[in-house]
């Protein structure tokens, strides 16, 4: 019963901390009463669960690491929540765990036709890296197999998750699943050589997340296939995909690209670093955004889009009102407040939702109190204004967005005007990088 009512609460919370939540083959997670493993990425911190959690319809239960566990008030509501905690190398042993009781619920789980996640690379860091697998998820795998003489027909389920910009309020979320695949053809190896079996099934489960995932090897080449992306990305120019899948499917591009090039032609890799270093520069100069580069400027169309653009304002400027008023406090005090409770980037997601699940209903509830009694609200009037509240705060966030956006269109329609010769050049550089990267 927790585990259902605190999966509905923390859905309902991603949902409005993230603005897309894209799944990818969701089927494939469904287990028909099969045991069944569910392998993912490990940017986000506790995130990463819960977005599992709330994907799958069954119950699922987790392994965590046993410093969660610290207390025992902490253990004893953790594990209602379906974790199963784990003693790690380099960490000590935490009071009332033991490993080997935690691996016996691991087979148990299984053996009963369950789910259970595992995050291979223990621990969790926001990048793109996709860092040395744990063998510890073959173990099980192939040791619940055993124990139950081969007969589970036990299903590993690769699922990657690509956020955005995953500690940012209102980015995107890009869940892909791969399909569920059976541990039997290692099956044999296992019962004769159980470290090459394991070892064999563990490189097939990095290769199974690298399809679901955007990868690079290092940093230096996650920082350069960002910036690529922060140049070339634009909404000006049509593409089937949207969204988040867009954005996945644009980097996966730039990616492969990167990496014939290193092997082909690696000076055009070097010329790709400085033109983003001049183009950075200029961007910036002039305050205005590489995508508006794409755009084709009509002064006509312009000039019309920004006057509908001022009577939209001013139209939707009480509205802002109104969820700056009951939206700003909470806002700025989670702002000020999650980076006190953990210096980890990974953390400040997960950490805004805990604070908001309880800061916002009490804050609305104190609005909701006091407008009865001042303005004898019904209620009917107090429903319709609880409601109203985290709407309108949502629309302010976007309405604020909105009048960024305006305030760059306004800048390049000046630019077009007073410098569109340097305007020009600029798009010059856009359109020789592409070449570079993408022209063989």
């Amino acid at each position: 019963m927790l585990y259902r009512i605190l999966k509905f609460i923390i859905g309902v919370g991603i949902r409005l901390y993230y603005k897309e939540i894209r799944v990818n083959n969701r089927d494939n997670l469904a287990n028909g009463n099969k045991p069944m493993i569910i392998i993912a990425n490990h940017p986000n911190t506790l995130m990463d669960a819960w977005v599992i959690g709330m994907v799958c319809k069954q119950p699922i239960y987790y392994m965590a690491k046993a410093t969660l566990f610290d207390s025992k008030f902490k253990l004893k509501l953790l594990r209602s929540l379906n974790m199963i905690p784990i003693n790690r190398k380099g960490e000590g042993i935490t009071e009332g765990v033991d490993n080997n009781d935690s691996l016996s619920e691991c087979y148990k789980v299984l053996a009963e036709g369950k789910t259970l996640v595992i995050f291979p690379e223990g621990t969790s860091y926001k990048e793109k890296i996709l860092r040395e697998l744990k063998t510890g998820t073959a173990r099980i795998a192939l040791e619940t197999e055993k124990l139950n003489g081969g007969k589970l027909d036990l299903q590993i389920v690769a699922v990657g998750i690509n956020y955005s910009q995953p500690e940012k309020f209102r980015s995107n979320i890009l869940i892909d699943i791969d399909q569920p695949r059976g541990v039997m053809s290692y099956y044999e190896l296992y019962i004769t050589d159980k470290r090459k079996a394991v070892r064999n099934l563990t490189d097939q489960f990095r290769n199974r997340l690298e399809k679901v995932l955007v990868t690079t090897e290092t940093k230096e080449e996650e920082e350069l296939l960002d910036e690529i992306y922060k140049v070339l990305n634009t909404k000006y120019i049509a593409s089937h995909d949207k969204g988040v899948q867009r954005q996945v499917n644009e980097l996966k591009d730039i990616k492969s690209k990167i990496d014939e090039l290193k092997l082909v032609q690696p000076w055009r890799i070097d010329e790709i670093k400085q033109s983003i270093k001049s183009m950075d520069w200029k961007l910036e100069k002039m305050r205005v955004r590489a995508d508006f580069l794409d755009r084709k400027f009509r002064s006509r169309l312009f000039l019309r889009q920004i006057l509908t653009s001022l009577i939209f304002i001013l139209v939707a400027l009480p509205m802002a009102v109104f969820g700056v008023i009951h939206n700003i406090f909470q806002y700025l005090f989670t702002d000020w407040l999650v980076p006190k409770l953990s210096k980890d980037i990974e953390y400040y997601a997960p950490l805004a939702i805990l604070v908001g699940i309880v800061l916002y209903p009490l804050t609305y509830s104190g609005f909701a109190v006091t407008a009865h009694y001042v303005f004898n609200l019904s209620w009917l009037g107090i429903m319709a204004y609880l409601i109203l509240m985290p709407l309108m705060g949502i629309f302010t966030y976007w309405f604020f967005k909105y009048l960024k956006h305006i305030s760059y269109k306004w800048r390049y329609m000046f630019l077009m005007f007073d410098q569109k010769e340097t305007l020009h050049e600029l798009q010059k550089e856009k359109k020789r990088m592409k070449e570079l990267l993408f022209e063989d």
